[in-house]
């Protein structure tokens, strides 16, 4: 997985670029796990991707929102995925959309009406990465153009402390520095993210961990639970299991 350098026209609400890709004709099952950042993907592929487990043949240009339980993608030979990475508040202002209406799913993007999206998938089949690259950016810059200005500050900078302090805080703590009541700021967090502040809170501590666990020679499963604010091993295990289907253990032996 390669990251690319972002159109700065963009980058307020593009976290990163990345492109996944394969040039073998076995069948590939790509996990996806929550990590707080709903995205755009544009693919190429043989035969289509199918979304696990609701199986469910996806379009070759789609927004995906939260995930919370684990997914996977099923693709059979050679592809290429372009993900746009947005940041957890985009859906709403860039696409209008309710995020909680695709959680741990897909939208097809040519059922957008204030943008035409056919025009711009008939100029991606055509082109080489760079410049599909450029072709996506400019669609999200057009995206940007109709851009509601609606935009919820608060939840904006709830939604920057959470990931700034790995999902270690108390949503009550949080609350008070922002000077909200308990109800109005689930409503507002639900409208704008897609889950509760909590849940979000639990993802982006969850991802920490996993990035952690994934990228680190870590030996003691118990450093990487204290280090990213879990009160135990029981508790870090059970989260994992939550949000991957798996243990630790066993992520850690498939990617070994």
């Amino acid at each position: 997985m390669g990251t690319i350098e972002k159109d700065i026209r963009i980058a307020p609400f593009i976290k990163e670029i990345f492109l996944l890709e394969s040039n073998s004709n076995a069948e590939h099952t790509l996990p996806f796990y929550a990590d707080g950042y709903p995205g755009i993907i544009y693919s190429e592929t043989q035969a289509g991707i199918r979304l696990l487990p609701i199986n469910k043949m996806l379009p070759n240009f789609f927004l995906y929102g939260q995930t919370i339980a684990p997914i996977k993608l099923q693709i059979n030979g050679v592809y290429k995925l372009i993900v746009f990475q947005l940041y957890p508040f985009a859906t709403r202002l860039l696409l209008h959309i309710n995020p909680k209406e695709i959680n741990d799913t897909c939208y097809d993007l040519k059922q957008l009406e204030h943008i035409e999206t056919g025009k711009t998938i008939s100029q991606l089949v055509t082109e080489n990465t760079n410049n599909q690259i450029t072709i996506i950016s400019s669609y999200i810059f057009e995206l940007i153009k109709y851009c509601s200005s609606n935009s919820d500050n608060c939840i904006k900078m709830a939604v920057s402390t959470i990931i700034n302090v790995k999902g270690i805080i108390k949503i009550k703590q949080l609350r008070e520095q922002l000077y909200i009541t308990e109800r109005t700021f689930e409503r507002r967090f639900l409208n704008e993210i897609g889950v509760t502040p909590k849940q979000f809170a639990k993802i982006i501590q969850f991802s920490f961990s996993l990035n952690q666990i994934q990228e680190s020679d870590y030996t003691k499963l118990t450093n990487v639970a204290y280090e990213n604010g879990f009160s135990d091993q029981s508790h870090f295990i059970r989260t994992f299991k939550r949000y991957t289907g798996e243990t630790p253990k066993e992520i850690l032996s498939r990617i070994a």
